[in-house]
């Protein structure tokens, strides 16, 4: 009996050995790979992971056609042609997360948000908050880039509060701007601006924010690689090219106010017709776009039956005059044009991978009591009177927004926060000012579209 106890005993010490054995195995087991992490789904591991660097910032035409210049274009000299502290950017290690997160935020994207954040973000909603920071270059000093019709601190304004406001979106934060991170992020890259004298505008912004407004011996004109040279009697080139020779960004303007492809009838007659094709994009972007790395494209206020008929425009679909007359009315025109032009680049995008298209919705004009030359005005010189904020979901312009509808080009809406501003137009303040003529289409620069510019690099 003595002995059958002991057996017992033996195995009953046998058992608590072993099971102490393997819990020790499986706690280790744990703490090395927690079995909940292999139960999670692979979308569920990168959310996850994505999460831990969500980042907190402070406050929140063509040349084979030949395009005249001789076209009717915005002048410097004709007022009545109107139209129309930084804090630095965070690092970030990526060394700390997965090969998939590191893939997912290679090339700059550093500061984006987790994906819900990201869901949530709408830049085209928020408010305008005062900021001491602001502006972001000199109105004075950067006459490098600055037209000076467009340089308000030269003229005889007195009043520049509109200079200190920055735009706050609804859900996101944008990182401040400062000119050397941009430029490291854009590092061998090309942003390219086509459209009208706004999209010429948001061109000559961006070149005073990435040179901090001051006088730059390394930027270099590149203007010849792209043919945009001033022809024998034009006012000006159809654009403009710098690169940065340090970072080798180069950053460019193409005017093309329409978006459709312009090309003369008779290229020896100075005044001849000119073919407007609005099922046809510019020839200066099919030639050129494997060589743009961003992409903003604008459009809007040429289209009207005066600058059509100035500059001698004929519509063509199909490379045949237009006899539709629904279609020849100057908003259906403008629609088919757009949608035209949104859904070729489109399709161009699937061989530019590296490329970001973005459409800019129109800017708006402030025009009050006649319109520009029939006495209008925008003397309003106190900022943010007609409200601060934008709530509204859709967007203001909503021929852009219905082109880029279920493509893969990025609508940059700038409409309605803009539309807030109508203190930061020229007015009645530009050099060369006609009396009774204001321009209350143009901005001020420094102005509303360094925004559009801050809006465009937080999505690049």
């Amino acid at each position: 009996m003595k002995g059958n106890f002991c057996r017992l005993k033996g195995r009953h010490l046998s058992v608590t050995l072993l099971v102490l054995t393997f819990t020790t195995i499986f706690l280790w087991a744990w703490e090395k790979n927690p079995f909940v992490t292999t139960l999670r789904s692979a979308q569920e591991q990168f959310n996850f992971h994505t999460s831990e660097f969500v980042v907190d910032t402070p406050k929140g035409s063509s040349f084979d056609s030949l395009i005249p210049n001789e076209h009717v274009q915005e002048t410097d000299s004709d007022p009545t042609r109107l139209e129309e502290s930084i804090i630095p950017e965070k690092e970030f290690d990526a060394s700390n997360f997965t090969s998939s997160v590191v893939s997912q935020t290679e090339d700059g994207d550093a500061d984006r948000k987790s994906s819900s954040k990201i869901k949530d973000c709408n830049y085209s909603k928020g408010r305008w908050v005062a900021d001491s920071r602001r502006p972001l270059y000199s109105g004075f000093e950067c006459k490098q880039w600055l037209s000076e019709m467009w340089a308000c601190r030269l003229t005889q304004r007195t009043d520049f509060s509109f200079e200190g406001y920055q735009w706050q979106p609804e859900n996101c934060k944008m990182l401040e701007f400062e000119k050397s991170a941009f430029l490291r992020r854009m590092q061998d890259r090309t942003i390219a601006f086509i459209g009208d004298s706004l999209g010429r505008q948001q061109f000559q912004s961006l070149m005073c924010m990435a040179s901090g407004g001051e006088r730059r011996e390394d930027i270099e004109n590149v203007g010849k690689e792209y043919g945009l040279v001033k022809a024998r009697g034009a006012i000006r080139p159809d654009g403009w090219a710098y690169r940065f020779s340090n970072t080798n960004t180069t950053i460019l303007y193409y005017w093309s106010a329409s978006l459709a492809d312009l090309e003369p009838l008779n290229i020896t007659d100075k005044a001849t017709d000119v073919a407007m094709h609005l099922d046809r994009a510019p020839a200066f972007m099919r030639r050129f776009l494997h060589r743009f790395d961003v992409l903003v494209l604008n459009t809007g206020h040429h289209w009207n039956r005066g600058k059509i008929t100035a500059n001698r425009w004929v519509m063509y679909v199909n490379g045949k005059p237009l006899k539709d007359r629904k279609l020849l009315e100057i908003g259906n025109a403008k629609n088919f044009t757009v949608h035209s032009v949104a859904r070729w680049l489109d399709s161009q995008l699937p061989s530019h991978p590296r490329l970001k298209a973005f459409f800019r919705t129109i800017s708006p004009r402030h025009f009050r009591n006649g319109d520009w030359n029939t006495g209008g005005n925008c003397d309003n010189t106190t900022p943010l009177t007609g409200g601060s904020e934008i709530s509204q979901d859709e967007s203001s312009d909503p021929v852009i927004a219905a082109a880029v509808k279920g493509t893969n080009i990025t609508l940059l809406d700038i409409t309605a926060l803009s539309e807030l501003r109508d203190e930061g137009h020229i007015s009645r303040y530009s050099v060369k000012a006609t009396t009774g003529v204001n321009d209350c289409l143009h901005w001020c620069l420094p102005g509303i579209p360094d925004t559009w510019n801050e809006l465009l690099i937080a999505q690049v």
